[in-house]
């Protein structure tokens, strides 16, 4: 289950020894800030795939995200609970699954239970929320999604500071002169005819864009850190990158010459300038003594979109991309570190959900008792820790509109709104590209009746207003989005 290095809570013992070698070098204020609450740092990534990630096989060199698995924990099969970015955050935001109040799909013809299209419920507790009565600092930078108006921007539910956009966002402004855009992502300036608005905001005020939108959102981090450094603090920074549209600037671009594909070059510049950004919070923590005590999590929201998948690399192993249940929608990079109480390097093999961060960042908090907000997720660090044994969930699920799938064990069931029915073993069989469902029947209907047994108390499934078609292992499958 685990690598040769192992993953246990350090002895208190030996963690008292390195805390008084530690001491000398960063001085005795440091270390007394240290030895209270963690602080907690989510960092969440935009359509970034499992194969853009070094750590996880990937070509595209993300050496700071790699470093959070080095110190502490990579997840193998970590998952998120929807394959598009408006109903995957609330999920990680909640720790529960967004299909309790009606939220699956991004287009969805029917809005959610409680509360206007597109946003978060006020009767569902953010991370946020449920941090503020333990004596944290809270604040949110970049991507939200769950609502801007009154009762739902994140000055409402719990955060004491934001700077970030509604939803999507441009990356740069095409008229400088270093601006650096992929073919088929023009952009004029102008607003779209969605008529999003595509403004930064500080709190509830518009401010201009003057800086490539990726350092604007990890300098508002690191900003968000050196604030808040001598308190107990919660930063979740949702970076927008490498979401479309894909640009970028000289600076990262430059590091990229042997990448062909203008529009491959330009988005593995995204990812760099994410990694980036990932170091620099790091070495913000470092720099003031706490990375030892801060709680790191690194994710995605879903995989890589196929339009940004331009080499068929970018979610690799995995068949699929956003959009969809096939593994690489859904299964995404998911690395933690805690170095005061997690040794590093180690590989966590079992199926755990992004559902798990709420509840795993209220125990590291110090919360005892989690059962008022009536979770779907667990926590995770007596897992890591091998203080319990056993697997954190039974069974994972999702649906997207009439599409299903569940991750019980190794075994990964997909059904279709057309009654297709495959089984695979995505341990053995990543690409999902052998179907075992009539190999084991009774596997299938046990699985099928889980799923029965959790839609029962879920709200019933929603249809999107857009639809894509994907064609994997000759089977052709219309999804909801």
């Amino acid at each position: 289950m685990f690598a040769a290095t192992g993953n246990k809570f350090a002895p208190q013992a030996r963690r008292r020894l390195l805390w008084a070698a530690a001491c000398l070098s960063m001085g005795l204020a440091a270390c007394a800030a240290e030895t209270g609450k963690p602080n907690i740092v989510i960092l969440f990534a935009d359509d970034l795939g499992y194969g853009s990630v070094s750590w996880y096989g990937g070509d595209i060199p993300t050496p700071h995200i790699d470093s959070i698995a080095a110190n502490g924990i990579g997840f193998t099969s970590g998952y998120v609970t929807a394959p598009v970015c408006n109903p995957s955050r609330p999920g990680l935001m909640t720790g529960r699954y967004q299909q309790r109040w009606g939220k699956e799909l991004n287009s969805q013809t029917v809005g959610p239970i409680g509360a206007p299209r597109k946003m978060l419920p006020v009767s569902e507790t953010t991370i946020a929320s449920a941090l503020k009565p333990l004596g944290y600092a809270t604040g949110a930078v970049g991507k939200w999604q769950l609502g801007m108006d009154r009762g739902h921007h994140p000055l409402d539910r719990g955060f004491d500071s934001f700077l970030g956009m509604p939803s999507g966002s441009r990356f740069v402004d095409p008229a400088w002169p270093h601006a650096r855009i992929a073919p088929g992502y023009e952009d004029t300036g102008e607003p779209d005819a969605s008529d999003r608005p595509r403004a930064l905001f500080r709190g509830r005020e518009r401010i201009p864009m003057d800086r490539y939108l990726t350092d604007t959102l990890g300098g508002a981090g690191v900003d968000f850190i050196e604030r808040h450094k001598d308190e107990p603090f919660f930063l979740y920074l949702a970076f927008h990158a490498p979401h479309g549209p894909i640009q970028t600037i000289d600076k990262y671009y430059q590091r990229f010459p042997h990448v062909e594909n203008e529009t491959l070059r330009i988005y593995s510049a995204m990812i760099g300038a994410l990694d980036d950004w990932v170091g620099a919070v790091l070495a913000k923590l470092r720099e003031h003594g706490l990375e030892q005590n801060t709680l790191v999590i690194f994710i995605s929201d879903n995989g890589a979109a196929k339009s940004s998948d331009v080499d068929g690399k970018r979610n690799k192993p995995f068949i699929g991309h956003k959009r969809n249940l096939y593994e690489g929608g859904i299964r995404v990079p998911y690395v933690m570190q805690w170095k005061e109480r997690l040794e590093g390097g180690g590989k966590y093999r079992p199926p755990v959900s992004s559902l798990d961060i709420f509840p795993t960042v209220l125990a590291a908090a110090g919360a005892e008792d989690l059962s008022g907000y009536r979770l779907d997720g667990v926590n995770l660090l007596p897992y890591v820790a091998g203080e319990k044994q056993g697997l954190p969930h039974e069974c994972l699920f999702w649906r997207s509109g009439p599409n299903r799938a569940a991750r019980q064990g190794p075994w990964k069931l997909l059904l279709s709104e057309t009654n297709l029915t495959r089984l695979y073993d995505v341990e053995k069989d990543p690409g999902e590209a052998k179907d075992l469902a009539a190999e084991h029947p009774q596997r299938v209907r046990e699985m099928k009746q889980a799923f029965d047994d959790w839609a029962e108390d879920k709200a019933p499934p929603r249809e999107g207003a857009r639809k894509v078609e994907t064609r994997f292992n000759g089977d052709t499958i219309e999804w909801h989005i």
